[in-house]
């Protein structure tokens, strides 16, 4: 790369470093760190929350599929996304605001322990914690497969200096910086992909090249659906990512929780959901003609990073690399900090019980000290992504097809249709998941569409049916399903529903 490239990248890392020390000063407590001390924008809410559900994987795991099955990509990894997020705001979004104003839920777990009990909690907190280092493994790996396509640099550094970065304005700043920096980065990712946009319609014969190169492509790739992405597997998609998107994936129910209320916090959720229905396919454009332009490539994953090292001058290739960055900061930064207040407000309690009696500066200090463990250990792992089948096999396989055992417990949980399912319900229906997917995945030789299908509706067919046939009545169940769900009379447009003082629901 130029060295006007790297002056682009190195400036965009001082930008995010600088974000995190200026929140820092709005860090006092820890549901400052968590979520924002309720105080976020809806549109901010709305644009992080975006952000934080995608990152470099886009770029070299998708872009690969891209290349060889076309705009299928589209609509399974995104669109999906977007309808499931749009669901989620009429059904998921105030419910967690009001879980967090009127309990005082700063973790996404955390009301788990009276819903059902303390194991239940316990076995959905380490399952998936364990799960979200690997996910966010991929996301280092995958940007640093990018670093060494533009620059050369050996994949082990790349990931040191991406997660090094990272880790400082996220354990810093909490969720203010990683907010805040969702929006410089979402500023960049803009002006990259349409630089990018640009120069790759300019090769194709220009602007009217947006509207005729679809012809060109080779066959199939129009195609929403294919042999492998096929319809079955599209739909459970649509149910995966609901789940996933609406708190399933734990940080991004932090941001319904940060809004100062439930008409901000659904407000957010509907400007998610639609820039994931268009801003993807934007980007994806270039993706989608690299076989016009980089043809013949015997690795489809690189072709994204030819096609910038081809096209682009000096300078714009950093900008473009930034935005890749950005992509992979914003999700990580965001996990971490969700992981984060699993850890402190969850696990550790249960673990050491002077963790209990912590005061406000020693929570924050274990809020900061669980943040950087987190990104540290996902750092180690990203160093094996080869050996555990590489970015797609992690990102499609294991996180879509458990993240539906992991969730349903959690999100169906708070629904009214499923007040009778319990603890049994939810531990039986998790387990089966589980189980369910090691067998197809490593006891069967099984299609994409069954190892991602097979998980989610086992459990939730299991969580169902034992709510059903064997029902739990719980009075704490029924409190806290009438706490997230009813709405109060003052609850308009500007309105919390009520103070965020109230007491954390206790462990």
């Amino acid at each position: 790369m130029h060295i006007l490239d790297w002056i682009m990248v190195s400036g965009y890392f001082l930008v995010m470093v600088g974000i995190g020390w200026w929140s820092h000063r709005r860090v006092r407590t820890v549901r400052d760190f968590y979520i924002a001390g309720r105080k976020m924008p809806w549109w901010l809410a709305g644009i992080s929350h975006h952000m934080s559900g995608y990152s470099a994987v886009m770029f070299v795991a998708f872009a690969g599929v891209a290349y060889t099955d076309g705009i299928t990509v589209y609509f399974w990894a995104f669109a999906t996304i977007g309808i499931g997020v749009g669901i989620g705001s009429w059904l998921f979004a105030a419910r967690w605001n009001r879980l967090s104003s009127r309990l005082g839920v700063a973790s996404p777990l955390e009301y788990l322990a009276r819903r059902y009990n303390v194991p239940t909690q316990q076995a959905l907190a380490w399952s998936g914690s364990l799960l979200k280092v690997f996910d966010v493994a991929s996301k280092w790996f995958a940007v640093a497969v990018l670093l060494n396509s533009f620059a050369g640099v050996p994949l082990v550094l790349g990931i040191v200096i991406t997660g090094t970065v990272t880790m400082i304005y996220c354990t810093a700043g909490g969720l203010w910086a990683d907010a805040l920096t969702d929006f410089g980065q979402f500023l960049i990712q803009g002006l990259a992909g349409l630089v990018m946009l640009w120069v790759v319609l300019g090769k194709l014969g220009g602007f009217s090249a947006l509207f005729t190169f679809w012809g060109d492509l080779p066959e199939g790739h129009l195609s929403p659906t294919t042999s492998k992405y096929t319809t079955v597997f599209l739909l459970v998609y649509i149910l995966v990512k609901t789940l996933e998107y609406n708190g399933g994936m734990w940080n991004l129910a932090q941001r319904y929780m940060a809004a100062p209320s439930t008409h901000a916090a659904r407000r957010g959720a509907v400007l998610s959901s639609a820039l994931y229905l268009v801003w993807p396919f934007v980007l994806m454009i270039p993706m989608f003609a690299a076989p016009l332009i980089v043809p013949g490539l015997e690795d489809p994953t690189t072709s994204y990073a030819e096609m910038t090292t081809t096209l682009l001058p000096a300078g714009m290739v950093g900008l473009v690399l930034a935005g890749f960055f950005s992509h992979t900061m914003a999700m990580v930064a965001s996990d971490a900090n969700a992981i984060s207040s699993v850890i402190t407000r969850d696990m550790l309690p249960v673990l050491w019980r002077r963790a209990r009696d912590f005061s406000a500066g020693e929570k924050l200090l274990a809020a900061r000290i669980a943040t950087f463990s987190f990104i540290t250990l996902s750092m180690i792992v990203a160093t094996q992504a080869k050996n555990l089948g590489g970015v797609l096999a992690i990102v499609v396989s294991w996180v879509a097809a458990l993240m539906g055992p992991i969730s349903i417990p959690l999100l169906l949980g708070m629904l009214p249709w499923f007040r009778r399912c319990g603890s049994r319900a939810a531990l039986a229906s998790w387990a089966a998941g589980l189980a369910t997917y090691a067998l197809v995945y490593y006891g069967l030789d099984s299609t994409q569409t069954t190892i991602v299908a097979a998980p989610i509706l086992v459990s939730l067919v299991l969580y169902s049916g034992l709510g059903l046939l064997a029902p739990e009545p719980s009075v704490r169940a029924d409190e806290i399903i009438d706490t997230a769900g009813r709405k109060d009379e003052d609850e308009g447009p500007g309105g919390s529903g009520s103070s965020s003082q109230d007491p954390v629901v206790a462990v």
